[in-house]
């Protein structure tokens, strides 16, 4: 469909008409010489070739379509054509999802195994959460890392590789060797507070308790209940492993310190949910079953794809304007030569100097 983003401009079509309408009715107050029997004396038209006649009334004419044809391509390309095509409805769906990442000192226990090796908690997490952020197409995601204080690594943004560098970076003990959980609910609840009420969802992981920070995890937790923020929470950490020592190997609990009643209460106080992961398979299974949370519906946004066309006009503008000029130009010659003045040699009548 043919559209246009100036149309006003296509009232300067008849503008020279206009101009040459209003130049005509103004008097003429100059002198003139009167001169009787003027049709009795010779004119040029009468003494040059009869050839002329036609190049004369042909040139004029040429010029004034020439320049009227440049004069309408110009107004043309200012109206700024352009061809509109059928709308295209892209679907728009996603969440908003911040990802709090503990990474406090005992992220370093190494009761996990990845490929058979025994690895600390930090890289089981990477190796996950890495995953789980290149399946968000079409999310914003956010990063919290947190230990002794909770720091905003990455605000809410579609560039998902840069969540993933910044999270991959992330080393032990960078926030502190402490856990302040409720600082960075609180941090994640107010970064989400500007988006949309279906769309504000927490996912935190942490191994620990919360043993430091400004905010206990009950006062965040009823921060987000103000500002409709769902909290997911996983708890870290295998439940038993042999630990070998000076009078032999002995089962430990690693995740003794783990606080699972108060993850879970920050969960359900928020309709989130508690998960428990004691191995990279369950952790792999969590964040798949968040993948499954329902996006947040939004208006879906109509596209319609635009190819402009005015750069055609100024083109053919420019071609006509250049046909004039070189008219112009060629007119003396093209007169001189129908009208026969075209240098010849000396007639030689037989008498000599």
């Amino acid at each position: 469909m043919l559209d246009w983003f100036w149309p006003a401009a296509l009232i300067l079509l008849p503008a020279p008409l206009l101009v040459q309408k209003w130049l005509s009715a103004i008097p003429e107050t100059e002198a003139r010489l009167r001169v009787a029997q003027l049709e009795s004396w010779p004119t040029t038209q009468k003494l040059t070739n009869p050839n002329n006649n036609t190049a004369s009334a042909l040139n004029p004419w040429l010029l004034t379509v020439l320049l009227w044809l440049s004069w309408i391509f110009l107004i043309i390309g200012l109206a700024r054509p352009h061809w509109t095509g059928d709308a295209v409805e892209l679907p728009v769906s996603g969440r908003d999802l911040m990802l709090a990442v503990d990474i406090s000192q005992s992220m370093d226990e190494r009761d996990m195994q990845l490929d058979d090796q025994a690895v600390n908690r930090l890289q089981v997490v990477k190796f996950v959460v890495r995953n789980f952020i290149k399946r968000r197409t079409g999310d914003r995601l956010g990063l919290i890392l947190f230990g002794s204080n909770a720091y905003l690594q990455t605000p809410l943004t579609f560039d998902r590789n840069t969540v993933e560098t910044l999270l991959m970076e992330a080393e032990l003990g960078l926030a502190g060797k402490r856990t302040a959980i409720g600082d960075a609910l609180a941090l994640g609840a107010k970064r989400l507070n500007d988006q949309a009420l279906e769309s504000r969802v927490i996912i935190l992981l942490t191994d620990g308790a919360n043993t430091a920070g400004q905010f206990s995890p009950m006062e965040a937790t009823e921060l987000a209940q103000q500002l409709n923020v769902k909290i997911y929470t996983i708890g870290l950490g295998a439940e038993s492993m042999q630990m070998r020592s000076f009078f032999g190997t002995r089962e430990v609990n690693p995740s003794r310190d783990l606080d699972e009643a108060s993850l879970r209460q920050i969960a359900e106080s928020t309709n989130g949910q508690f998960f428990r992961a004691r191995n990279p398979e369950e952790l792999e299974a969590i964040y798949r079953s968040i993948d499954e949370l329902e996006p947040t519906e939004k208006d879906p946004e109509i596209y319609r794809p635009i190819k402009s066309i005015s750069h055609y006009f100024w083109l053919a503008s420019l071609l006509s304007l250049s046909g004039l000029m070189l008219l112009r130009w060629s007119l003396p010659y093209l007169t001189r030569t129908h009208s026969g003045q075209i240098n010849q040699p000396p007639i030689n009548n037989g008498r000599h100097q």
